[in-house]
């Protein structure tokens, strides 16, 4: 009996076809994923008819493909289809019979509803994307309505549908394919197909296979023969009690999904209840890929619908800073599109991310409490992303600033100190938390800026990394103390010495102006210095100022940076300093006090990592000082 579809389906199927789905494999998720909601019904309808004769262990999906006939068979043993629901769920597009059945039990407040995937109804007519005929064959598993359907269509406004006898329950979609999709009859397809998005499925998903058998001897003719093979691991191990899952099927997995060969750094096994519920697998890895900070697509976080695959790297559900972190979502309350293929912005999906979030910071404040140095190395590997949170995340802000960990001049080469065991080790007399930056450990270690924390005892944290630069624009505080870069502004390091260098700058006003003139398209201001105890000079930006090491990431990148006017701080006590001082009170103009003037700039520039301006110079006035000393 041929019927016409309901709704406008002419224009409707060819936005489902053309336009819904993205990836023409698309189809095979979707048969399937409404086999196994075919099975969960039948399932659940048991339990409370008994003249249904259900053997779970013979609840299955199989795959037939077939190369001679050029089609396609997906066949469930679930809970059929009456005449009434078969037109009701395929001849009226939009109409979900999965989730009519849903909302059946919930309406009966039934506690034992099972999980269903399909939502929207649209899913079968996939099938069309790779078929230009598509035939049904079905028989409800009540037994009073016992009789068999077929349906058959061609994808265009109109379908047929009769009675057929059935042996068993069930559902065998065949889909007869085009010409531009006959790749879809080839088992590594197949496989990859199902290995992609049903891997996780509670059922079987089966398919025949040929198989050589070994031969009797060498002389005799290779035999084959057919065996049913499984192509989905059911192992969904999220879905699990913790309990229930051991440490090697926890390892195993993360290299199922990960690629990565070696053992997980952390494990979050994580099921949030209430008025959302989802289940989460997540890991931290022992290593960070080559790929980390790369533009392409990192293999994150894959997302599932009640184990049905959407997306390979759900980057709505982790905060770029967290990209490290691998592992699986699945939930029955994201609000997917009607292609199942895009998250709409949602309360829900913002609350599972805020979830997701809370659980791995706990997990790696954790880690750093109860052993530091296995936080160490996870540091050593991830600590450059992670920093990314402490300005992009201001809700967590507070919580990842208490992971960050750096070298100081208190620790070894390599070995890392808190920021609340910095404050535990601060002399009653320090008031603040003080960080020089640099290119590397070696640059800043024996920077000048440090020597007069190092006669007071006061421990610098030492910012080495890139990112610390962007860091200390959001890291202004911590436990009540400012966090103060020791090459920035002034320093209160001690009142008495303050007001004595206040007096001696007033003193030598004259000759410390006459040095700024030398220098004045080069520097903002000379003055005296508290951070000095040995070294003749050091440079030292304003409070607010780009730093150095900013500046020359800058320009590294090539942006062009305006230059940073900084202030010549000079050890007042230095013979170097001394002797500028009287030849500048003797003559201000003249070519002395100018060699030495630039001498001194440059080499407070070479000391800080900073190029200078013009090597010829500099090395001829090396040479010119050293042949006057001889």
């Amino acid at each position: 009996m041929e019927k016409q579809f309901q709704t406008e389906v002419s224009e409707l199927l060819k936005l489902v076809i053309n336009s819904l789905y993205s990836n023409r494999d698309i189809f095979l998720r979707e048969l399937v994923s409404n086999s196994s909601d075919a099975i969960d019904k039948v399932r659940f309808n048991s339990l409370s008819d008994k003249s249904l004769d259900i053997a779970n262990g013979d609840l299955k999906i199989k795959i037939i493909a077939d190369k001679d006939k050029k089609t396609f068979t997906v066949i469930d043993n679930g809970v059929g289809m009456t005449e009434t629901e078969v037109e009701e769920n395929i001849g009226t597009i939009a109409h979900s019979g999965t989730k009519s059945f849903v909302e059946k039990l919930q309406s009966n407040k039934d506690e034992n509803t099972p999980d269903l995937i399909g939502q929207f109804g649209v899913g079968f007519y996939s099938a069309f994307m790779v078929a230009d005929k598509v035939d049904v064959y079905t028989r409800s598993a009540s037994a009073d309505k016992a009789d068999g359907v077929h349906w058959h269509s061609e994808g265009t406004g109109s379908y047929t549908i009769d009675k057929t006898e059935l042996a068993e329950h069930g559902t065998k979609i065949v889909l007869h394919l085009k010409e531009d999709a006959e790749e879809y009859l080839e088992d590594w397809k197949i496989r990859k197909i199902v290995k992609t998005y049903s891997d996780f499925l509670s059922y079987p998903i089966t398919m025949d296979v040929e198989k050589s058998l070994p031969k009797a001897d060498e002389d005799a003719e290779p035999e084959t023969t057919i065996e049913e093979e499984t192509l989905n691991s059911m192992k969904a191990i999220w879905t699990k009690a913790k309990a229930d899952v051991t440490d090697v099927e926890y390892k195993e997995f993360y290299r199922h999904i990960s690629q990565d060969h070696q053992d997980p750094a952390e494990i979050i096994h994580y099921r949030a209840e209430g008025n959302l519920e989802f289940d989460s697998l997540l890991f931290v890895p022992d290593r960070a890929p080559m790929d980390m900070f790369m533009q392409q697509e990192n293999k994150g976080i894959s997302l599932y619908v009640k184990r049905v695959f959407i997306m390979d790297d759900c980057k709505d559900l982790i905060p770029d800073y967290l990209r490290f972190v691998k592992g699986v979502v699945d939930s029955a309350d994201l609000p997917l599109n009607v292609s199942r293929e895009i998250l709409q912005e949602d309360r829900v999906i913002r609350t599972i991310r805020k979830n997701i979030v809370k659980k791995v910071i706990s997990t790696l404040k954790k880690m750093k409490n109860n052993d530091f140095d296995k936080y160490s190395k996870f540091w050593q590997e991830f600590g450059k992303v992670l920093k990314e949170g402490v300005s992009n995340d201001w809700e967590n802000k507070d919580k990842l600033t208490e992971l960050l960990i750096f070298e100081s001049s208190s620790t070894e080469a390599g070995k890392f100190t808190s920021l609340d065991d910095y404050v535990k080790r601060m002399p009653e007399d320090q008031k603040e938390i003080y960080y020089i930056s640099g290119l590397s450990r070696g640059a800043v270690e024996n920077s000048p800026q440090l020597e007069a924390f190092k006669k007071k005892g006061f421990e610098v944290l030492f910012f080495i990394d890139p990112i610390d630069e962007w860091v200390t624009q959001s890291l202004t505080e911590f436990d009540t103390k400012a966090v103060k870069s020791v090459a920035k502004g002034d320093l209160e390091l001690d009142e008495k010495e303050k007001e004595e260098l206040e007096k001696e700058n007033e003193n030598f006003k004259t000759p410390l102006e006459s040095i700024q003139k030398v220098l004045d398209d080069e520097i903002k201001e000379v003055r005296f210095s508290s951070r000095l105890t040995d070294s003749p000079c050091c440079l030292v930006a304003d409070e607010n100022g780009m730093g150095v090491n900013m500046e020359n990431i800058y320009k590294a990148m090539n942006q062009d940076v305006p230059h940073q006017k900084r202030t010549l701080e000079l050890n007042k006590d230095h013979a170097v300093v001394q002797h500028m001082l009287k030849v500048a009170e003797k003559d201000a103009a003249s070519d002395e006090l100018k060699d030495y003037s630039a001498l001194l700039y440059d080499q407070a520039l070479l000391n800080e990592g900073s190029a200078i301006k013009d090597p010829a110079r500099f090395t001829s006035l090396i040479t010119k000082f050293m042949v006057k000393s001889i």
